[in-house]
């Protein structure tokens, strides 16, 4: 295993919680004009961007990716619950991920992400009861 598989598993899954927090805040500010939530996932967002580095972006390597093609369950979303519930489960596993993979490099970034997948199981919790009493 070498740093740069390491950063290839750092940059994927940063990449793939910060997609998945953005779809969730949108979905709050412009479909349920929720201020709190939309900001609440802003937040988590931008707590991110320290992560980022340009060693981990050169390690990306998307040509030869051995899974980069989609499942059929990934193309299909019944409706707005579907895609909440998709996007909450792509971001704790990402961030778990995190967690683990930054142990071995950055324990500082380690505890951010396990900040964010705490703080991400409460909003799940938020949003949950949101969507039962539409």
């Amino acid at each position: 295993m070498t740093t740069r598989s390491i950063d290839r598993v750092i940059d994927a899954n940063l990449n793939r919680l910060r997609e998945a927090l953005r779809l969730l805040e949108d979905i709050q500010r412009y479909i349920y004009d929720n201020r709190e939530l939309s900001y609440a996932f802003k937040e988590l967002r931008h707590k991110l961007t320290p992560l980022f580095d340009s060693k981990r972006l050169e390690s990306r390597d998307i040509v030869n990716d051995v899974s980069k093609e989609s499942t059929e369950s990934e193309m299909q979303r019944t409706n707005i619950k579907a895609l909440i519930a998709a996007n909450f489960s792509r971001a704790t596993e990402s961030a778990r991920v995190l967690e683990e993979t930054f142990k071995l490099v950055d324990t500082s970034a380690s505890a951010t992400a396990k900040e964010i997948r705490y703080r991400l199981y409460n909003l799940e919790i938020l949003v949950h009861k949101g969507l039962e009493s539409e």
